[in-house]
Parts: C-alpha cells; sequence; structure tokens
C-alpha cells in the first residue's frame, strides 16, 4: 500500500538525557488516520519533531510523498498542516491578523474556508489570542491547518482541551478530510476514545521503541482480554500470551484472536479490549 509518510529506524539520542529514540518504523498510507499513541516522554513528540525537520535524526530514513524532506524545501512544507499541543501562535495576534500573515505563506491559503471556520467554531476575528481558553486555542489551531489545504495533517494532542460535543464535531472533520483517498492524517493523542471512532490504525510507541502496529478494527473486533485465575493462566501456551497483568484475585492476559481462546479453552471469559486496556497491557504489563 502506498503510503504518504513513511519512517524506517529512525533513531534519536539527546546527550543530557537517558531518553533515546530507538528504530522507529511505521508508514502513514493515503487515504487514513493512523492514531500514535503512547504515554508522556514515549517519544511522540520526538518522532513527529523528526518528521517534520525539527528535531534533527541521528539515523533511519523519512520520505514525505514519496521523498525525503530537506531543511529548505518549501513545496512539501506546504503540502503539510500541524496543529501542537499548546502555543500554536504569539498570543498578541488576533485571528484576523493571522490570516493575513498566512495568507503570504501558504500558496494555497483559502481565506473565504478560513473565515468559515471562525464562525463554525464560534471565533471572533479580532480578539487576541491570548484571551483565548484552550480550547478555543486549539480550534483556532486546526482552522488555520486546514485553511491552507495541506495533504497531510499532523495532529499533536489537537482534540485536547475541547468538550465531547466539539471533539465530535472535529472527529467530523478529519474523516471529511480523508474522505478523497489522497490525504492522510498523523493523529498523536491520549484520548485513545477518538481514535476509536475514527483511526484507521494504530501506532504505540513506549520508551523509544514501537511496541504495536496494527489495524484499528483488527484490536477492536479480533483482539481480546481473557480474565483467568492462576490455574487457567499456568494451562495456556505461551504463544497465546500477548501480555498480562496480575490482580488479586485475577490475571487479564492481552490475546489477539478472541474467537480462537474461546474455543481453545472452552469455559473461559475473553472480553473485546479497548484501545485503552491494550496501551495498558502492553506498556505496564508482563511479557514473553
Amino acid at each position: 500500500m502506498e503510503s504518504i509518510l513513511r519512517l524506517k529506524e529512525v533513531s534519536k539520542a539527546y546527550k543530557k538525557s537517558d531518553f533515546r529514540l530507538e528504530q522507529i518504523s511505521f508508514s502513514v498510507p493515503y487515504g487514513s488516520i493512523v492514531g500514535f499513541v503512547g504515554e508522556n516522554g514515549a517519544g511522540k513528540s520526538t518522532t513527529i519533531g523528526c518528521v517534520l525537520n525539527t528535531i534533527s535524526r541521528d539515523s533511519g530514513s523519512i520520505e514525505v510523498f514519496g521523498r525525503e524532506m530537506q531543511e529548505q524545501d518549501v513545496e512539501i512544507k506546504q503540502r503539510i498542516g500541524v496543529v501542537y499541543d499548546g502555543e500554536n501562535f504569539p498570543g498578541y495576534y488576533s485571528a484576523g491578523q493571522l490570516s493575513d500573515i498566512f495568507r503570504g505563506i501558504y500558496e494555497k491559503w483559502d481565506d473565504a474556508l478560513f473565515q468559515f471556520y471562525l464562525k463554525e467554531f464560534g471565533l471572533s476575528k479580532g480578539q487576541k489570542i491570548k484571551t483565548y481558553s484552550k480550547g478555543m486555542t486549539m480550534k483556532l489551531a486546526i482552522a488555520a491547518a486546514l485553511s491552507h489545504h495541506p495533504d497531510l495533517l499532523i495532529l499533536d494532542e489537537a482534540t485536547s482541551g475541547l468538550d465531547p460535543s466539539m471533539r465530535d464535531e472535529m472527529l467530523d472533520i478529519f474523516l471529511d478530510f480523508v474522505g478523497t483517498e489522497k490525504r492522510s492524517i498523523l493523529f498523536s493523542t491520549h484520548i485513545t476514545s477518538d481514535l476509536e471512532k475514527i483511526a484507521d490504525y494504530i501506532v504505540l510507541i513506549h520508551k523509544g521503541k514501537i511496541l504495536l502496529t496494527e489495524e484499528k478494527d483488527k484490536i477492536v473486533y479480533h483482539y481480546g482480554v481473557m480474565r483467568c485465575g492462576k490455574g487457567q493462566f499456568n494451562a495456556m501456551e505461551e504463544n497465546d500470551k500477548i501480555a498480562w497483568r496480575r490482580r488479586d484475585y485475577q490475571i487479564d492476559v492481552l490475546v489477539s484472536d478472541r474467537e480462537k481462546i474461546l474455543k481453545k479453552y472452552p469455559g473461559t471469559v475473553v472480553d473485546h479490549v479497548s484501545i485503552d486496556e491494550l496501551v495498558v497491557l502492553l506498556t505496564k504489563g508482563e511479557k514473553r
């Protein structure tokens, strides 16, 4: 499958830190939304920084639109929209002033679309950004990112600070964005319920390493968690256990084929797994 973004064995080390990004490899296919998950400090922001060339990688390759992006590669940068978790714009600007600035930066800047999003999101054109709430600043950043018609959207906690109703509205916008199958989204977030609604793939990073790359639907419909006692756990074949957590009187075991496990071990309880529980089991649990 052709990919809009491809990372191959990307590594990054920091001299004054024990953290390392170790041979990160994954891709974002055209027309897809890839959920990028992991706890704080796992390496999500470092990975995104390497993709955008704001952080220099030590080794590995990153291809965007089929080629490596160089430092001054304006053409590729024009085709990428970015929303960061935090301050995306100086607070002394207003939304109207941002529009004037971006008109001179982006060749495809669409002021009519930007004004549409400002109205849709309830944002004042003349209000200073420093007076915005966190939710308002995120809505503004999303509006700006979409208004220059990018082909790749990179979202770093873009729904953080939004109420559930507005989050649902944003998710619909993101689904519309990839509807042509010529655009894609790399969506870094800790709100895994958002990914269960819209993601096509899940990439899990932990302590600078990729632990899982899987289709979202396969996780939701095929993976499972076997709830068992010590005897049932010991009777399981080792190859059936991906990861597990021991509780007082129960062991939760992550399995990749729920129906197979139910048939193989009659009388057991195997629940469907949420992305959130899968992340916890893989990052906090024991492994074979």
